[in-house]
């Protein structure tokens, strides 16, 4: 590629997405793990997402994995605050600092699947949680600013005279990513300074969030060609129809209480014939969990310069299937660039 899509003067940043244990066969996964982190890192992406569930993999894991076979590529750590406490978490990107010189970003989640949350006895309502996140957030990242002893009594947390060695190089202190797609994720967002991601509506809904005063960001799946029909048939072709993801889908929308799912399960059945890039096909079938982009270079730039413009600055792509997928991408997003810039 002749241009890579790292952070650009516009301050876009684009993060890819690491596959899931639980759906790659235990003996590829590791080689999986490596090569799309390997693909990232040569597409010029600012790092790659790691999910956390009860099902999966330990996220700390396949970062360490990520950074010793990458050169810059920054993990981005889904955090469950049920998992450990805050202090583990600032005690592993302080190692990773002090260990690889990598920066960590932290993609913290306030609630999760529900049956997962029931199996730990969480029961903490939903705008609740949130609150939970910025008293659990705010001690990692003063734990991490090091520059004295920590002591904060909060809510659900407290600590006395808490201090993080090894110590944190400031240029190594981590993003954060807190989900935007309500009220209570907004206002967390908004108190700790953190990027807030939502998956998004089609751009003609999208509004950009005065009530955050911080950075904004989605997650979004691409499939771009140099034609509409060739990424169509691209499209169609690795998410077929699904009965059972539906069905799936269906169940896991009557359980959710996130904010996002129903906001995307009503925006279904809207955008499924008004010829716009935006499909929800995937999501519906329970193939991923983020709307795609199809269509022709310049039908998805469009798009995403639109998105730019209303002032999205960060975005999570999918799982890659193959390297040509971030390519494909990237020439949508130098091309949306171009077209904001004009």
């Amino acid at each position: 590629m002749t241009q890579s899509m790292q952070r650009s003067n516009d301050g876009i940043r684009i993060f890819s997405t690491a596959p899931q244990s639980r759906v790659v066969d235990r003996e590829l996964f590791v080689r999986n793990i490596v090569e799309i982190a390997q693909w990232s890192e040569q597409a010029g992406c600012e790092g790659i997402l790691i999910y956390t569930d009860n099902s999966l993999v330990d996220p700390w894991l396949v970062a360490q994995l990520i950074i010793e076979n990458t050169k810059a590529l920054c993990p981005l750590v889904a955090i469950q605050p049920v998992y450990m406490h805050p202090y583990t978490v600032a005690k592993m990107v302080a190692s990773f600092g002090h260990l690889y010189k990598r920066r960590i970003y932290l993609n913290m989640l306030a609630g999760g699947f529900k049956n997962d949350l029931a199996s730990l006895m969480d029961c903490t309502p939903h705008d609740k949680r949130y609150a939970r996140l910025v008293e659990y957030t705010t001690i990692i990242q003063e734990l991490l600013r090091g520059s004295a002893p920590v002591s904060y009594q909060g809510e659900f947390y407290a600590v006395d005279k808490l201090r993080m060695t090894p110590s944190l190089d400031a240029n190594l202190f981590p993003g954060v990513i807190v989900s935007g797609s309500s009220e209570a994720g907004m206002a967390a967002a908004s108190a700790l300074g953190a990027i807030a991601m939502k998956y998004p509506q089609p751009t003609q809904q999208e509004t950009q969030h005065e009530q955050h005063s911080g950075d904004s960001g989605i997650r979004i799946g691409i499939v771009a060609r140099k034609t509409a029909e060739e990424a169509w048939e691209v499209a169609h072709a690795r998410f077929p129809g699904d009965r059972k993801g539906q069905l799936t889908h269906q169940l896991a929308m009557k359980t959710s209480d996130s904010q996002w799912h129903k906001q995307l399960s009503q925006l279904a059945e809207e955008s499924k014939s008004n010829g716009s890039p935006y499909w929800l096909w995937p999501f519906e079938n329970y193939n991923t969990f983020c709307p795609y982009l199809v269509g022709s270079y310049e039908e998805v730039a469009a798009e995403l310069g639109k998105y730019i413009s209303q002032g999205f600055r960060t975005f999570i792509l999918d799982i890659p299937v193959a390297a040509e997928d971030l390519q494909h991408s990237n020439l949508a997003f130098v091309r949306a660039q171009q077209m904001v810039s004009k």
